[in-house]
């Protein structure tokens, strides 16, 4: 076995992990240790919220995983407060369904909405390489496994990769990265035989 696909899938085993750590340590890091620190669900919306004391005798609060209000630094408690009360305000104002839909696929937009697309169609692949399979065994009556099968895999795998490390999902950025490898090795196992089979193919047509 040559090592090339065994660096690339460690590489790409280890890109995957780091993607996936970043915005994990980035929402874990504290601003400040000695603040409580507690999660809040709005809508779909989740984020972490720090809560310290004020100079004022108040409160003041910091928000992380709501990009928009974590630019804003720490708010006092009447400017957190609003700024709950309208994000709760603009979910209501969205209409049943697309709050059900939303809050089915755990989203906050309709961006993030391609993003659950892109997942279902890398499904729809990985569905697809099955059926494809399937057939084609069916048709020669016995277990075959056709170049379709690796393309669609491959594709799924780049797909379902790319929607878990926008999930930060640990567990499916491990399963995809190493077999998007493996599906592209047998890939290129098939270009190289077909090569191979064309070349005997012309020398056989050339010998008199």
């Amino acid at each position: 076995m040559k090592a090339g696909p065994i660096v690339a899938m460690v590489a790409l085993l280890f890109l995957g992990v780091w993607l996936v750590l970043q915005p994990t340590l980035e929402r874990n890091k504290r601003i400040d240790p000695q603040a409580h620190r507690f999660e809040l669900k709005l809508g779909a919306r989740e984020a972490a919220v720090e809560q310290r004391p004020s100079a004022d005798g108040g409160n003041e609060y910091h928000f992380k995983g709501w990009p928009r209000v974590d630019e804003l630094g720490w708010v006092p408690t009447g400017q957190f407060e609003r700024l709950i009360e309208d994000e709760m305000a603009r979910w209501e104002d969205r209409p049943g369904w697309e709050r059900t839909l939303m809050g089915f696929f755990n989203i906050t937009s309709w961006f993030n909405f391609g993003w659950v697309l892109l997942g279902l169609a890398g499904q729809g692949c990985f569905f697809g390489r099955m059926f494809a399979q399937w057939v084609k065994s069916e048709k020669e009556r016995q277990s075959v496994v056709p170049a379709i099968f690796w393309w669609l895999s491959f594709f799924g795998g780049l797909f379902l990769f790319s929607y878990f490390v926008w999930r930060v999902d640990f567990v499916g950025v491990l399963g995809q990265s190493t077999g998007i490898v493996i599906y592209a090795r047998n890939l290129r196992l098939i270009h190289k035989q077909n090569r191979r089979l064309a070349r005997q193919a012309a020398q056989r047509d050339a010998t008199p």
